[in-house]
């Protein structure tokens, strides 16, 4: 597994929690940057399984 999956994974998850804490504590500021973190995270992800396949080939 590319470390571009791995990084892309945990970025995913810390973007999870702090869009919960920004939800939970009401701070809009905090649930935009968990959303952002989310979606770099899902984009990161994307490129490391595109460099998997390409190894595989």
């Amino acid at each position: 597994m590319d470390k571009d999956r791995t990084d892309g994974i945990l970025k995913q998850a810390k973007g999870a929690v702090k869009e919960a804490a920004g939800k939970i504590t009401g701070d809009a500021k905090l649930e935009a940057e968990g959303k952002t973190d989310k979606a770099a995270g899902k984009v990161q992800n994307a490129v490391g399984g595109l460099k998997d396949s390409l190894k595989e080939k």
